[in-house]
């Protein structure tokens, strides 16, 4: 049994991590209060059949706005825009993965279609994403819902790998399997006014 939803190949490859921040926090005294989402979201790369499977899930199109917030690497606002056709904004707080983002961008001529910020996702306007892909943990997704609610313009698209968005209904749930592992996709839309 996998305890809170959390693949065990997930729990495997983060488990420094986490097990880092929870220490820091009980380490400070803190009470059970709410954690920035950073805090809860360790870099693992998404392979690359599930971040295209991904963008296809979230019926990403040509033209179409994607905001990838805690990018990594920028693979996902890579493959949107030079798969898609998308415009892509990938935030990634750390300053490492932010300039292998902005690096992988550079290489691959992308600059004109994609941009990364260095920076809280908790401070960027969604106002114009017509999709936004997340791979958080369950609780930064649940941080991070009433910004999403608040900013996403109706009929936007919110695409989750392996973690629920807890109070939303999901459009459409897809199991893939990559690399020997199972994976859950999770598709919500704003609703339409």
């Amino acid at each position: 049994m996998r305890p809170s939803g959390v693949p065990t190949w997930f729990r495997r490859s983060s488990a420094v991590a986490l097990a880092g921040v929870l220490l820091a926090g009980a380490a400070a005294g803190q009470q059970r209060r709410l954690i920035q989402p950073q805090k809860l979201a360790p870099y693992v790369t998404s392979p690359q059949p599930i971040v295209v499977k991904m963008l296809e899930i979230a019926g990403l199109k040509h033209g179409e706005m994607l905001y990838d917030l805690g990018c990594g690497d920028g693979r996902i606002v890579a493959t949107a825009a030079k798969e898609f056709g998308a415009k892509a904004v990938g935030v990634e707080l750390s300053p490492a993965l932010a300039k292998r983002a902005r690096e992988a961008v550079e290489s691959q001529g992308l600059q004109q279609q994609v941009k990364i910020i260095e920076g809280d996702m908790m401070g960027v306007d969604l106002s114009s994403a017509d999709v936004v892909a997340l791979y958080l943990l369950t609780e930064a997704n649940e941080q991070l819902r009433p910004k999403l609610e608040k900013e996403l313009k109706p009929g936007a698209r919110v695409v989750s790998l392996e973690f629920r968005i807890k109070g939303w209904k999901p459009a459409r749930v897809e199991k893939v399997e990559a690399h020997r592992h199972p994976y859950t996709i999770y598709l919500y839309q704003r609703p339409q006014k």
